[in-house]
């Protein structure tokens, strides 16, 4: 019986380490964390009907995939003062904030942030063979990325730019997401590093030599032959804008004299 295995079978819907450190991605060069089953199938399901229920203009249709902002979409990196619904409060932050970074200190993921919470949820929708160039998230945002992945797995790749300031169009690392995970990035990685995913219909080439996170992944058995094949998989980023306008706040009162 596999480590992954084990885990399952203590706890069949979800699991949380004690602290962040736990789940930490030893291979790259700062701080990353990955935990496998950070929600549960059931949480997974409902998520995933919020999303395809959402009004239809919560949907932004770009060239070959689609998205959701939640609360709104940032106003020259602003965001405006609104809650985020309940189905994305529940239950990705409220874990979030429980799990320390170390056992040594009660800090979260947000403590050193603006807000000490994300305040904001990118939606994206992957179709098979669709993935998205590679990029940085930029300045708006504190630098801590919290990705929850469901629907189905898809690779990561993270690039850095050579010394002539060009992209190396090779990644340096991988990460496998698988569904039901959570990727956190911070520090060097988002500072430093771009991440985009290949447009592809299948991910290749899958093992403990090629992805970052292998030692840590749920389902190991799932990608004994090294391939992925492609399922629509839905992503939601989680993150802290650091600028944020009470306007809204303003304007619900006056619509509502």
């Amino acid at each position: 019986m596999t480590d992954s295995e084990d885990l399952t079978l203590v706890n069949p819907a979800y699991f949380l380490p004690a602290s962040l450190e736990e789940s930490k991605i030893q291979s790259l060069p700062s701080s990353a964390y990955y935990i496998p089953n950070f929600i549960s199938a059931e949480e997974e399901k409902v998520i995933l009907d919020k999303i395809a229920n959402a009004p239809k203009p919560r949907w932004k249709q770009l060239t070959h995939r689609r998205l959701q902002t939640w609360p709104s979409d940032l106003v020259k990196d602003t965001l405006i003062d609104a809650s985020l619904p309940s189905w994305l409060e529940e239950p990705v932050i409220s874990r979030l904030l429980s799990i320390p970074v170390t056992t040594t200190a009660p800090d979260n993921i947000f403590s050193a942030s603006p807000h000490r919470r994300a305040n904001h949820v990118l939606i994206n929708e992957y179709p098979p063979g669709v993935g998205i160039m590679p990029h940085k998230d930029g300045s708006a945002y504190h630098p801590v990325v919290c990705t929850v992945s469901v629907g189905a797995s898809i690779c990561l790749n993270l690039y850095k730019t050579k010394e002539d300031g060009t992209l190396d169009p090779e990644p340096v690392w991988r990460i496998l997401q698988e569904p039901r995970s959570l990727l956190v990035t911070t520090e060097e990685l988002y500072t430093d590093h771009l991440h985009g995913i290949a447009d592809v219909e299948e991910d290749v080439n899958l093992s403990s030599d090629t992805i970052a996170n292998w030692d840590l992944l749920r389902s190991k058995q799932e990608f004994k032959a090294g391939i992925n094949p492609r399922q629509t998989r839905t992503s939601l980023t989680y993150r802290d804008v650091l600028k944020v306008s009470k306007l809204g706040n303003k304007l619900g009162l006056l619509l509502k004299r």
